[in-house]
């Protein structure tokens, strides 16, 4: 049987900087106005500004019900998650509670494929922001800018979580700030009294104008979910960060009340705004980007310059939430005795530096990959990563069926989060997600490419957890 290791820290229980740790090694040094922005900035991802074109265009003004559909399911899964973080905030999060819940082989399992997910991201972030850093400065090839901003970023890790709390408060920041702005701007075009608008046809007349609210089919809603259901992922990693905050059940608890207008606001508002301000038809939007027309259908100057960068920002966060989140599940993961001992060792400064570092590499080898081999090799990494989500989420749905009775027997005043009409809504939304694998399927192309190679993978590795478990017990006997 695995047994927990040992974690090191090398001076006691402050460290160098005075931060109370963590029962886990781990230190308590993200404030909550980090986890605040953390909560709202890790629902935005780069895809809202980059995918939702293509979205649009596939659907029509009908998008709005496919970012409706996968916002109500998000909604319910971060509910759900929140009743289990809040009860028991774990570096590991779903993992760790998948592990206690349905078992180690769940456990090894979610946890590794989501790890997985996350270090192939950064091979896609560092990517997509060296090819906008190399437009700007063309003397530093695009490999090397995404080096660079690789080194700055684990660099940013390895200091202490609160320099990661500190970079991704700006960045987000800076993201919530400009949806923000675009959804006021955009309205007050939108109903015309925004002074110096060149924009006459704005109106809600666009939502109909151009072939009805449904120009491609009732259908087209389920093609729009499976082109937007991946620009959610990032919603539950406030619940990982919550271990290392000082008070990790008020942030969770806030973060999981909040997620219903942060939705609305960022996705629905900001889709809606693009949607009322052109046709859906308009070919600017997808040549353009959705949020650069809309920009430029209104008269703001230097459009295109001013996405790029707020693009920029988007694409960094995601690269610095996406380098902590694999770090942390890795340091859970070696915490269990399901990854190298290594990954659950932490510095003065309370830092698994191993679990980092670990992570950081194999996004180096991915971003090789992305360059050296990007239709073979980093296609196969990219569609086989690419339905991990959904199975995150149904593995907290499932995970929450099980993990709601243990907490009312071990410490029911702990369930200051409660799932909403428990148990009918966690299989509603059971039954959401795999409605949605299975269209995925049935639609062919990339979508059926993806869920059958991140079955295989997932097959893969629940074996793997498998066969260690039986060793484990086998191992335990003698």
């Amino acid at each position: 049987m695995n047994t927990q290791p040992t974690l090191t820290k090398d001076d006691g229980p402050t460290g160098t900087t005075g931060t109370p740790a963590s029962s886990d090694g781990l230190k308590a040094g993200l404030k909550n106005r980090h986890l605040s922005m953390i909560a709202i900035g890790g629902v935005i991802g780069a895809g809202l500004f980059v995918g939702s074109g293509s979205g649009i265009a596939a659907a029509g003004p009908a998008i709005l019900l496919s970012y409706a559909l996968v916002g109500t399911m998000v909604v319910f899964v971060m509910r759900m998650l929140g009743e289990m973080a809040a009860a028991r905030p774990s570096s590991g999060s779903f993992s760790a509670y998948a592990d206690q819940a349905l078992g180690r082989w769940a456990g090894f399992s979610i946890g590794w494929l989501y790890w997985f997910f996350w270090v192939v991201v950064l091979a896609v972030e560092a990517t997509a922001g060296a090819v906008i850093l190399e437009s700007w400065i063309p003397a530093v090839p695009q490999w090397a800018w995404a080096l660079i901003v690789m080194v700055v970023l684990t660099a940013t890790n390895l200091a202490s979580v609160a320099s990661y709390g500190e970079f991704e408060f700006w960045f987000a920041g800076i993201k919530v700030v400009a949806i923000g702005a675009f959804v006021v701007i955009g309205l007050l075009a939108v109903f015309g009294v925004l002074p110096g608008s060149d924009n006459p046809g704005a109106g809600f007349a666009h939502l109909t104008d151009a072939g009805g609210f449904f120009p491609m089919g009732a259908g087209a809603i389920l093609t729009g979910v499976l082109m937007v259901v991946f620009s959610f992922m990032g919603s539950e990693i406030v619940t990982l960060a919550a271990g290392e905050s000082e008070d990790p059940q008020r942030a969770v608890t806030k973060a999981t009340n909040s997620v219903i207008w942060r939705i609305g606001v960022f996705y629905l508002g900001s889709i809606f705004v693009v949607l009322t301000l052109l046709p859906w038809n308009d070919e600017s939007i997808v040549e353009k980007g959705s949020y650069v027309a809309a920009l430029d259908s209104i008269g703001i100057p230097h459009a295109g310059q001013v996405m790029n960068v707020i693009v920029l920002t988007a694409v960094l966060s995601c690269l610095n939430s996406g380098l902590y989140t694999a770090s942390r599940m890795a340091f859970s993961l070696g915490q269990r005795g399901d990854a190298p001992k290594a990954f659950a060792r932490t510095t003065a400064r309370g830092v698994p530096r191993a679990a980092i570092l670990g992570s950081v590499v194999f996004g180096f080898v991915a971003v090789f990959f992305n360059y050296k081999w990007p239709d073979t090799v980093f296609a196969f990494l990219l569609n086989s990563s690419g339905a991990v989500a959904l199975f995150v989420w149904l593995v907290i749905c499932v995970t929450q069926l099980r993990m709601r009775g243990i907490i009312l027997r071990e410490s029911p005043e702990k369930l200051v989060v409660r799932m909403w009409l428990f148990p009918y809504l966690t299989w509603a939304t059971i039954g959401m997600i795999v409605f949605v694998l299975g269209y995925m399927i049935y639609d062919g192309g990339g979508p059926r490419e993806q869920v059958v190679l991140s079955l295989l993978v997932a097959a893969l590795v629940v074996a793997v957890a498998l066969v260690r478990e039986r060793i484990g017990k086998s191992s335990a006997k003698v």
